[in-house]
């Protein structure tokens, strides 16, 4: 079998069945492009039509979602959500609640949500949902009954032993007790792993919110410790200034590094001194406010609307804000600029020419599959904390985290050695990993 022809077969007809959803087709290409090498050592898999079943999610449900806000007006909105593969376990993946949602949006995280969660090393499948719900502005009540409308729906398709949900853009701890409380008075049962992202009084994990941002810090720590570096004294650049980049600028001050600059929709903040951690959290989670209130407050810092928080010379970046967020232009200025090490915090911030940028420069490049994988990670140590009754310490759930976040680091290398010439080579390797582990289980399990 001709894999190249193989490949490019199972690509076209992708785009032919699902046109328009253009992040859907980047995720698949990035991951297609690498796979030669492993139909060749593997040709069952491309007889057993693994990529093309891989492609195709088991289930996709979109439904519609009325609810009335304040002002008794009737609002319409749609959710969704893609039950990609159950090869390794219940779907498992994040509510996202943004106007930018639609279906390819949905596909593409639940396509890296397959990956992902099978660099693991545990017993979770991938899925991904959400809907064109905007949360912001709106009153706890709006958000309740948006919250019940929407369960009310998606329940029957849920369970901890099918499909697990959790948190994403604009669902946070308080979505997620609406949502659980409507499951609760549908179902008319106390199922707590059917939902992550809990707070920890009833039923949560200790280090979940934490988990994203810590598990990515913890990934760029392995890669730089394989060329002799540590955070110790680096200059660190994180995009955006939500629960992600809260937690990643965490981590790097604890070892030692200094983040000196951040983002939000509204432009950059740059903090020569070190993003005063407490200011920057009392700003965007108290007060709910732009950048420019922190820097109205901190002298020295500045903040600006125009220009890139990329264009600030540093070491280490960590894209944490959303897709495609880093450019060619971008890259070019921090490669420029010396930087060692890039460790994505989001979901596929970085653009096809913005990564290719970095491998020619030999940057160390964490894709998302595998620096972002903490989240994950810690909810399905939440899940098993809800099958036992029991709760971890903090100390134990993050001692967890990084060494599940050492595993995939590990993981994505050897494998990226094995079937490449690169042992630095993260987007081979964790795409190859990922798929090896899926691929094993779907042959074994037979054509369903």
């Amino acid at each position: 079998m001709d894999v190249s022809a193989h490949l490019e077969t199972a690509y076209d007809t992708l785009r032919r069945r699902d046109p328009g959803e253009t992040e859907f087709h980047q995720a698949a290409r990035e991951v297609l492009h690498g796979l030669g090498p492993v139909l060749r050592a593997h040709p069952e898999y491309a007889r057993a039509r693994i990529v093309e079943r891989l492609c195709e999610p088991e289930r996709q449900l979109i439904f519609r979602v009325p609810w009335v806000d304040d002002q008794g007006t009737v609002r319409v909105n749609r959710g969704f959500r893609v039950e990609f593969n159950s090869a390794l376990g219940p779907y498992k993946g994040g509510l996202r609640f943004h106007p930018s949602v639609d279906l390819g949006i949905v596909k593409f995280l639940g396509f890296e949500q397959i990956f992902k969660n099978a660099l693991t090393g545990m017993s979770i499948g991938g899925g991904k949902g959400g809907s064109d719900f905007d949360p912001k502005g709106r009153s706890d009540g709006e958000v309740m009954r948006f919250c019940q409308a929407f369960m009310t729906e998606l329940y029957r398709h849920l369970g901890e032993h099918t499909d697990v949900p959790a948190g994403d853009i604009g669902v946070g701890a308080r979505e997620i007790g609406y949502l659980f409380g409507q499951y609760k008075r549908i179902t008319n049962r106390y199922e707590a792993g059917v939902l992550t992202g809990k707070p920890v009084g009833w039923g949560g994990s200790h280090a979940r919110t934490e988990a994203t941002g810590y598990g990515a810090v913890y990934f760029a720590r392995e890669m730089l410790s394989t060329r002799g570096h540590d955070f110790d004294g680096r200059r660190v650049v994180v995009s955006g200034s939500g629960n992600v980049a809260l937690y990643a600028v965490e981590k790097v001050h604890a070892l030692g590094g200094r983040v000196v600059a951040c983002s939000d929709s509204s432009g950059h903040l740059v903090d020569e001194d070190g993003l005063d951690l407490d200011l920057l959290k009392e700003v965007k989670e108290v007060r709910r406010a732009r950048l420019s209130v922190y820097a109205e407050a901190k002298p020295g810092a500045r903040f600006s609307a125009r220009g890139s928080v990329y264009d600030v010379p540093c070491d280490v970046v960590l894209p944490c804000a959303t897709q495609n967020e880093l450019g060619r232009q971008d890259a070019v200025a921090l490669v420029k600029n010396g930087v060692l090490a890039v460790a994505e915090g989001a979901n596929m911030p970085c653009t096809p020419d913005a990564v290719e940028v970095f491998r020619d420069a030999r940057v160390l490049f964490g894709p998302g599959k595998a620096a972002n994988a903490g989240g994950v990670a810690t909810s399905a140590l939440e899940m098993q904390q809800n099958a036992s009754r029991d709760s971890w310490t903090f100390e134990r759930t993050e001692d967890r985290l990084a060494a599940i976040m050492g595993e995939v680091h590990a993981r994505c290398r050897a494998t990226a050695e094995t079937y490449g010439e690169d042992a630095d080579d993260y987007v081979l390797g964790a795409n190859t990993a990922g798929f090896l582990r899926v691929a094993e289980a779907m042959l074994a399990q037979g054509v369903v």
